[in-house]
């Protein structure tokens, strides 16, 4: 197995990566550009991109934000409104696994910043059965969550004739290097289908084996192309105009608006998904069963390339967090109606055989090839290491506020007071 000298990606990401002939990545050396780039030009070119969009006879939106109770939503939301004066109306895709603490965030997300907002609902009978499908073909439990959320802002897009939407951080950009800032790529389909959706259209789940039929993936379905393209439909990524920095983004909107962090299962990262039970949780665990590979090492990379973590302490923290167990399967077994041996049988179809291997008691085991159960490949070239100019601190977990929403159970519709 490749592993960059830098940082802990290698060459099983699931985005693909390249190495040099020193042997950084692709990732790394992109993530260079970060400290060279003249941001307050790159501001400059997003202010100059905004202007064209905002509207001024007002009998319109400016643009599109998709959003959700997580991630970077605060930051996206006020850095268009709040800075840029724009007038967003927000989407978002309901997941359906949500938890309170996302459901609270999506609601103070649209009271403090006075945006309107359009969600979409699918129904759960329907998501289900996309589901079990998209565990049967692919391993995924998240299929859904992720062609949602990439094809409403799109199809809302395109029915209010809002040309433009604006996206967070490109993952090919933040993670491995796969265009330059630069390049200012934005929006595809192509990326999406090869990347977000693992190869599947929603067209391609239709199938009389698992029950699926044209009515069935219709608010999955992409727009054609001469409907995008007569609107003039384009989405921006932020990370190629504003230094991207998610933790230090995040604490800012703490300060600012106290958004709710809460506890993840497998990654120090008590920021970026909050709003969902599985995606630091079940979904994380079966990236590990598929790829040897999972969220903490995204987030130690992240906190090398940003001078906050050291190669060795970020191996460290990847051991404690890596081989950690799903801790709300019940809730999705339960939701799905599904056993949990049924549910093993079909991750274990996924299952990467370069990786794992029975051993002589049948039992499941990981073979020595990944950085964090193999010493030998520690190895470390000190002239190609980062130096920490930052005291790697502990992510905070605020205060958990009171609503009417259930805790410990899935939320299709909540309050968020």
């Amino acid at each position: 197995m490749i592993y960059c000298k830098r940082c802990l990606y290698a060459e099983n990401h699931p985005l693909n990566i390249v190495f040099n002939e020193k042997g950084l990545c692709s990732g790394c050396l992109i993530h260079e550009e970060k400290d060279k780039i003249n941001w307050i030009e790159r501001s400059k070119k997003l202010e100059s991109i905004l202007l064209n969009y905002k509207n001024i006879s007002g009998n319109n939106y400016d643009c599109i934000i998709p959003v959700s109770g997580s991630r970077d939503s605060f930051f996206i939301v006020h850095t268009i409104k709040n800075v840029y004066k724009m007038n967003p109306l927000l989407v978002t895709y309901n997941k359906q696994y949500n938890t309170d603490v996302g459901i609270r965030n999506l609601a103070k997300l649209r009271t403090v910043f006075n945006c309107d907002i359009m969600t979409l609902t699918v129904s759960p009978e329907i998501v289900k059965k996309i589901t079990r499908a998209t565990m049967r073909k692919m391993g995924s439990i998240y299929w859904h969550c992720i062609a949602g959320q990439t094809v409403y802002p799109v199809q809302t897009a395109v029915k209010f004739k809002i040309p433009l939407i604006i996206w967070g951080a490109h993952q090919g950009v933040d993670q491995v290097g796969m265009f330059s800032h630069i390049d200012e790529v934005e929006m595809t389909r192509k990326y999406r289908k090869e990347h977000d959706l693992m190869g599947y259209e929603a067209e391609d789940l239709i199938d009389e084996f698992d029950q699926i039929y044209e009515q069935d993936i219709s608010q999955f379905k992409y727009p054609e192309d001469i409907e995008i393209e007569k609107i003039g439909v384009r989405g921006i990524y932020l990370n190629n105009y504003i230094r991207w920095d998610s933790k230090a983004q995040h604490e800012a909107m703490i300060k600012l608006y106290n958004y709710e962090t809460n506890y993840q299962t497998r990654t120090f990262d008590h920021y970026n998904d909050v709003d969902c039970y599985n995606y630091s949780d079940i979904h994380d665990y079966i990236k590990f069963l598929k790829h040897g590979y999972g969220k903490i090492i995204d987030h130690v990379t992240r906190e090398i390339r940003l001078k906050r973590l050291k190669r060795n302490d970020a191996i460290n923290i990847v051991k404690k967090y890596i081989y950690k167990k799903p801790e709300n399967l019940d809730l999705f077994l339960d939701w799905i109606g599904m056993t949990e041996n049924g549910f093993n049988y079909i991750i274990d179809q996924h299952r990467n055989k370069k990786f794992w291997h029975r051993n002589e008691n049948w039992e499941w085991e990981l073979k020595q090839t990944l950085i964090f159960n193999n010493s030998k490949i520690h190895s470390i070239d000190e002239s190609l290491q980062l130096n920490v100019n930052e005291e790697f601190k502990n992510f905070i977990i605020t205060e958990q506020k009171y609503s009417s929403d259930k805790k410990n159970s899935y939320i299709l519709i909540g309050k968020g007071c």
